[in-house]
C-alpha cells in the first residue's frame, strides 16, 4: 500500500486528498500524519523528501516521489481519472500554478507571524504577499470563470484548496470581497464530497 506524508492543514495535502477521493483512490493510500515546520526539518519525512516538505507519497514500485503537483499527476495517471485533460492542459496546468501561488504566498504569511521574533517581522512585506494572492483571485475572476465552470478537473480542485486555505488562514482579510463570481463558484464547489471530506483543520 502506498503511503502519503500528510497533514490535515495544508492545502498541498488537500489537493491530493480531495484527488483520491475524486478518483476513488482513498482505500489504496496509508495516511502518515507529519508536522514540520521550516525551522524543524526533522519533524518530517526527510527520508522520503529531502527538501522536509509535505506531501510526499512512497509508492509500491520506485522511490517516494514530492510536490503536490507530481502526485497528482502520478495519481491522476494510476487512475487514468482524466483530471488533466489532454484537450485543456495547458489551461489546468496554469490554474493549478495559480492556485499553488495563492497557497506559497499564504503560507509565507503565515511563516512571517510563527518563524519570525515579533521585532523582526516586515508588514510590508506581508502586505506585498496578499497583494500577489488579490492579484491572481482578480486574474482568476476575469479569466477563468468559465474554466471553473467546465467538467471537473485538476484546475477547480486547486482553486478550490487554494480558497479553502484563505478562509483558514487568511480570513481576516476577507478574499471574498469583489470577487462575488468567484465566491459563488466555490461556495458551489465546496459542497463536493471530495472537498467536504478533506476540509483544512488546524
Amino acid at each position: 500500500m502506498m503511503k502519503l506524508h500528510d497533514n490535515p492543514a495544508s492545502p498541498y495535502c488537500r489537493k491530493v486528498n480531495a484527488l483520491l477521493h475524486e478518483t476513488g483512490q482513498v482505500d489504496d493510500v496509508e495516511i502518515v500524519f507529519a508536522v514540520g515546520h521550516p525551522l524543524a526539518p526533522e519533524k518530517m519525512p526527510l527520508a522520503q523528501n529531502p527538501l522536509g516538505k509535505i506531501p510526499a507519497l512512497e509508492r509500491d514500485d520506485g522511490p517516494a516521489i514530492y510536490d503536490s503537483r507530481v502526485i497528482c499527476r502520478f495519481l491522476d495517471a494510476r487512475a487514468k481519472a482524466g483530471m488533466y485533460p489532454d484537450s485543456r492542459l495547458w489551461d489546468v496546468l496554469t490554474l493549478e500554478a495559480t492556485a499553488d501561488g495563492i497557497m506559497d504566498a499564504a503560507i509565507l504569511m503565515v511563516y512571517e507571524g510563527r518563524a519570525r521574533p515579533e521585532d523582526m517581522r516586515y508588514q510590508p512585506w506581508v502586505d506585498a504577499q496578499w497583494d500577489k494572492i488579490a492579484r491572481a483571485l482578480d486574474a482568476i475572476g476575469t479569466r477563468w470563470m468559465g474554466h471553473l465552470a467546465g467538467p471537473v478537473d485538476m484546475g477547480q480542485i486547486a482553486i478550490g484548496c487554494a480558497l479553502g486555505y484563505l478562509d483558514l488562514r487568511c480570513d481576516d482579510r476577507n478574499w471574498r470581497h469583489g470577487h462575488d463570481t468567484l465566491a459563488t463558484w466555490y461556495d458551489t464547489f465546496s459542497k463536493r464530497p471530495a472537498m467536504e471530506a478533506t476540509v483544512p483543520i488546524g
